[in-house]
């Protein structure tokens, strides 16, 4: 499937995963912070508008504690998000003024989204941001979102949240960078031969059996929660793409029309 539309989206939502900040032993990637920072700043550059969602607020937190294990109880790992989202914060911050361009910190919970007044602020609010180009910087408020019988708070992961900002946006299209290539026909780390998948318009019981598994101990999300983010924006009759989040550097190219990772149209 040509890919050529791409050069028309203009109001792009990008995802990046807790896997795709953090290096092996429990360090920041600062080169792919860069490297994204760039990449969004080039993209202002050339008449888009950029929405960053970012995980990562726990693993920062365990970091800079330098602990090596996920804590147990909900207020440890509630503590360790609120540690972790001001450094992470601070960190895209200096790495997009490298380039000239301001952030801004919006902390969602689900019911900022399904309250109507809420929702219309948060709307104008990215709206306004994005007229200034400035780029929206949008995580979970892990520090206070809690899953209650009848106060649900949570989204549950970030790429739910990354679709639903990108409805709330009215994006033309969301990147979510992971920690494989796209959508496999199997489990690359498992099997050599699995072939990546590059366009999928419909999520049947077939594509979801092909999603198995999550990251690292920091992660919260897998092949299965793209997919049900997949879904909601092919309800949304907007586009996804699952790519690597290795080299932020071939979101330019994704954006030229090159088929790179599976499309969700």
């Amino acid at each position: 499937m040509s890919r050529e539309f791409m050069k028309d989206y203009k109001r792009i939502v990008i995802k990046i995963g807790t896997n795709s900040i953090m290096l092996e032993g429990n360090q920041i990637d600062y080169k792919k912070l860069d490297r994204l920072a760039f990449v969004c700043s080039t993209l202002i550059q050339e008449g888009k508008e950029v929405i960053i969602v970012t995980s990562g607020a726990v693993g920062v937190g365990a970091s800079h504690l330098n602990l090596t294990e996920y804590p147990q109880t909900i207020e440890e790992q509630q503590a360790l998000a609120a540690i972790g989202q001001s450094i992470l914060m601070g960190h895209y911050s200096r790495f997009f003024q490298y380039y000239n361009r301001a952030t801004a910190q919006i902390l969602l919970t689900r019911d900022v989204v399904t309250f109507e007044t809420s929702y219309y602020n948060v709307k104008r609010t990215m709206n306004t941001l994005l007229k200034q180009k400035i780029v929206p910087i949008i995580n979970e408020n892990d520090a206070i979102a809690d899953d209650e019988l009848n106060h649900q708070t949570k989204f549950g992961d970030n790429d739910t949240l990354s679709a639903i900002v990108a409805g709330v946006s009215e994006a033309d299209l969301l990147i979510i960078m992971s920690d494989v290539n796209g959508l496999y026909d199997s489990n690359p780390k498992e099997n050599p031969d699995a072939t990546l998948i590059e366009h999928v318009g419909e999520i049947t019981d077939e594509i979801e059996l092909m999603a198995s598994g999550k990251g690292s101990a920091f992660a919260t999300g897998g092949m299965a929660t793209k997919l049900k983010a997949a879904e909601k924006i092919l309800n949304q009759k907007q586009a996804m793409i699952i790519t690597s989040g290795e080299d932020p550097v071939s979101i330019l190219r994704i954006l030229e029309g090159d088929v790179i990772g599976t499309l969700f149209k």
